[in-house]
């Protein structure tokens, strides 16, 4: 009986674990694979060269330096967005002033600002980022237009200046993906029961305190998910460099990323062997993000 419910189990298990051997392990096994060759993408000749792509990366300088910028997304990206996102959602749904029989209130048209907010995620990244490129336009763009109307003379280059292109290109990813965890964190805080907080009132606790102390810790499984969420954005940041920036990855490499590079060296350049290696190189990157955040955020489960 044992075994006849094990072969049942088996027959609904069998497609969909061969559907993912195919479409999903077998793309990383051949990538490790050719980031061992010298496979230029256009051709099926193809040399096995050991470990050469990888001893070419260790010294690449363009490598280390997306390394770099990918690894500062991966700091300010996650918290500013989240941040954002907390602070809008707790003012939406607690942030508002008392009112008759409700202790607890968010702000008055909360859910229109819930679909304010949510609006640039309607948008694709690439109709976002083109908007963008035309707002930081130094000659013609909304930016130094209205610097210009308010009298300021010293207009900057934006995206042509190497030290402030990449933040530029930091605010684009937070606008548009700001919105979406107002809503994710708006609809994790509704559900919370609303005795906690007229309690923590009663207490004489704060709205600062009331958030770090009931609504974070209620909401820090959803918090901790949207962290790796946002990581593993930060890290695939093709399509906004790719679009606004002047090269792309300029100037002077200044917005390089390791999604772009990898791009650059397989369709521009034709070493697709290398880029592979490029995109191994990513793949350990953001493992080991996610380790360290599920690692960090590891906490006992609270319910209610």
């Amino acid at each position: 009986m044992q075994h006849g419910k094990y072969r049942f189990i088996a027959g609904f298990l069998v497609l969909p674990l061969a559907l993912y051997a195919v479409f999903v392990i077998s793309p990383f096994v051949q990538a490790i694979y050719y980031s061992f060759t010298d496979w230029t993408g256009l051709s099926s000749d193809l040399r096995v060269t050991g470990i050469d792509n990888y001893r070419r990366l260790w010294h690449d300088d363009i490598f280390w330096q997306a390394v770099g910028h990918n690894v500062l997304l991966l700091l300010v990206l996650p918290l500013v967005t989240l941040g954002l996102g907390l602070f809008f959602a707790f003012m939406l749904n607690v942030g508002g002033r008392r009112r008759k029989n409700a202790a607890v209130a968010g702000v008055r048209g909360s859910s229109l600002y819930k679909v304010v907010y949510f609006f640039p995620q309607v948008l694709s990244i690439a109709i976002v980022a083109l908007l963008f490129q035309f707002a930081y336009n130094p000659n013609s763009g909304a930016l130094n237009s209205f610097l210009g109307a308010i009298g300021v003379d010293a207009r900057p280059e934006w995206l042509g200046n190497p030290h402030l292109a990449l933040w530029c290109v930091t605010a684009v990813m937070v606008w548009s993906n700001v919105g979406f965890y107002v809503v994710l964190f708006s609809a994790g805080m509704s559900s919370v029961p609303r005795d906690f907080y007229e309690a923590a009132l009663l207490d004489g606790a704060n709205r600062l305190q009331t958030f770090f102390r009931i609504t974070l810790p209620l909401l820090w499984d959803t918090v901790q998910t949207g962290w790796v969420y946002m990581g593993i954005m930060a890290l695939d940041s093709f399509a906004v460099v790719q679009i606004m920036t002047v090269g792309p990855g300029g100037p002077d490499y200044s917005t390089e990323v390791l999604s772009f590079y990898l791009y650059t060296k397989a369709f521009r350049d034709g070493q697709a062997g290398y880029a592979t290696a490029v995109g191994v190189a990513l793949l350990i990157v953001t493992m080991i993000f996610a380790g360290i955040v599920m690692k960090l955020g590891r906490r006992e489960r609270l319910e209610y």
